[in-house]
């Protein structure tokens, strides 16, 4: 991962790329609560079936990464429905992108959908991923809420104007823990053991249907811990740089970067105790660490 000293660009500058997020992600969120309004229609399906796109999916991205082009044609882009395929850019900032983050809420009208955008620094010719990148700007909104969640790399995370810390001192067993489901019902049946083995060692469990919204509640405090398996680079960019300028720990298992192997959240004293039972229940469901 480039620090931020050795990004191309200066960590001061972070609040601009902030500044340029947040309004991007605004009006993005505007235009897709907008067409929700109209009523949604689907466009294609990804991996599965369950796994859809709607024509406002296309056109909130279409319409960040033309605003971004105005405003930084020489930084990347690497966005969830450009078929995941990253352009680099030459100046070593890229914008990782989810247009509509929790797309299947957004078909049913369930307010726990959001835009998710991240300005990360990157190495030219290194991967574009949580290993290899930088963090420096992140913003999720929620059109549905008006809420406006953000950070910048060493600048703190906000919900609006409050900052936001996320809790501590929370035991195992008093844990409100948030997941995800993969849409591949096979992998689906072995998360569910997971959360068998979870639930009667934490207070409860959350499914919401947003990863970028569920990274951010650890940071508001909504959620103890958020642990997900699947995610991709767009799902979690922002979120996870919102959590951990809340205070959260944010990594993968062992210590490894967030991934689609494990994209994990909590504070330091509840990830001490929740990421080795994350660890072993994975193991014992048969899925690969």
């Amino acid at each position: 991962m480039p620090s931020a000293s050795s990004s191309s660009l200066p960590q001061s500058q972070a609040a601009e790329l902030l500044a340029i997020a947040r309004a991007i992600g605004v009006e993005a969120g505007s235009l897709i609560a907008h067409r929700r309004a109209e009523g949604v229609t689907i466009a294609a399906s990804k991996s599965a079936p369950e796994d859809v796109v709607t024509f406002a999916d296309r056109e909130s991205e279409d319409f960040i990464r033309a605003r971004l082009a105005e405003l930084r044609p020489e930084d990347g882009f690497l966005g969830e429905e450009s078929t995941g395929t990253a352009t680099p850019g030459t100046s070593g900032i890229v914008w990782v992108v989810d247009p509509i983050d929790g797309t299947v809420n957004y078909l049913y009208d369930i307010p726990a959908y959001a835009v998710s955008i991240a300005a990360v620094a990157v190495t030219p010719g290194d991967p574009i991923d949580a290993e290899h990148w930088q963090a420096l700007a992140g913003v999720v909104v929620n059109p549905v809420l008006g809420e406006v969640f953000s950070a910048s790399l060493g600048g703190g995370a906000h919900l609006g104007d409050r900052r936001l810390h996320a809790n501590t001192g929370v035991e195992l067993s008093q844990a409100l823990v948030g997941t995800g489901f993969a849409y591949s019902a096979e992998l689906r049946v072995k998360q569910a053991a997971v959360v068998q083995g979870l639930v009667a060692r934490v207070r409860d469990i959350r499914r919401a249907g947003s990863a970028a919204l569920d990274l951010c509640s650890v940071a508001a405090g909504r959620l103890d811990a958020y642990g997900e398996r699947g995610l991709n680079a767009w799902d979690h960019a922002a979120g996870a740089l919102i959590a951990r300028e809340a205070g959260a720990r944010v990594s993968g298992f062992e210590g490894a970067a967030e991934s689609a192997i494990m994209t994990f959240a909590a504070a330091p004293d509840l990830a001490d105790q929740l990421e080795p039972l994350f660890f072993e229940l994975h193991k014992a469901a048969g899925l690969p660490l």
